[in-house]
């Protein structure tokens, strides 16, 4: 039974069990408010700092499409903060569909502005081996918004179970409708589990206020994964508990570099 002390859900082992589940058949989950509002609060105020900086600099921000924006968050305070990237909860459901090792590998947020419109529907990895296998969950996307996601600012949108369909059956049945495109409102504090198996799209922000979605990646530890990339500093890294240090597939420096470049490439498949 999921239970409310002090404003924040805390969340049983049948709990877990439940969203791995649904996780597994669905292609994602939605954990309701798992974070408290004073981290999201700080996690916003932080961003909107970094992303005037980086509109300013030469690659400071990846385009993605009209009026829609990706940037990597740089491992620093607040962002770097273990009680988000690894959360007993995210851990607990994240233990109970990777079957091996697996790692952390990307720290971005998404962001639409006003302008923006729908992606065409896609995934974010190909199958392991062809669309006629069923792939097993072996790479999650963890989502997070900053801001209350509304029917107006852009909600993520996707076809639930279309991650275990051959791609060109699940976007038929979207078209026909026997599946529909879902659009996922969302509170501060909530987080979302999915597999970028599944058919999704980013949809129209029509406000003039951004929409920040924070995505922290995860992937069995055999997949290689060129388009995202995390950095450290020593400082922090090497005061991580080992098993930490184990889960973050990551480049270690001794000084974060204070002129990011972004590197992302395009994930539609």
């Amino acid at each position: 039974m999921v239970q409310s002390i002090g404003g924040i859900a805390k969340y049983s082992a049948t709990d877990l069990n439940t969203f791995a589940q649904e996780l597994n058949q669905d292609g994602i989950c939605v954990i309701r408010n798992l974070f408290e509002q004073k981290l999201i609060n700080e996690w916003l105020e932080a961003f909107e700092k970094l992303f005037h900086d980086r509109q300013n600099q030469p690659g400071g921000l990846a385009p993605r499409e009209t009026s829609r924006y990706y940037l990597t968050l740089p491992w620093v305070y607040p962002f770097a903060n273990e009680s988000v990237f690894a959360n007993p909860v995210i851990m607990g459901i994240l233990k109970r569909v990777f079957y091996q090792e697996y790692v952390m590998v990307q720290l971005g947020v998404d962001v639409p502005f006003q302008g923006s419109d729908y992606q065409e529907t896609h995934r974010d990895f190909r199958p392991l081996f062809s669309d006629r296998i069923v792939t097993p969950l072996y790479a999650l996307a963890v989502n997070f918004p900053l801001v209350e996601v509304t029917p107006d600012n852009g909600p993520f949108q996707m076809a639930r179970g279309t991650h275990l369909l051959p791609r060109e059956e699940g976007l038929q049945k979207i078209a026909t409708g026997e599946i529909p495109m879902e659009s996922f409102y969302m509170q501060p504090g909530d987080v979302m589990v999915r597999s970028p198996l599944a058919l999704h799209r980013g949809s129209p922000n029509r406000t003039n206020q951004p929409r920040p979605m924070v995505v922290m990646g995860y992937a069995m530890h055999w997949l290689q994964t060129p388009k995202v990339d995390l950095t450290l500093p020593r400082d922090y890294y090497d005061h991580l508990p080992a098993e930490l240090r184990q889960m973050l597939r990551c480049k270690v420096v001794e000084e974060l570099s204070q002129q990011k470049v972004e590197t992302y490439i395009n994930f539609k498949y």
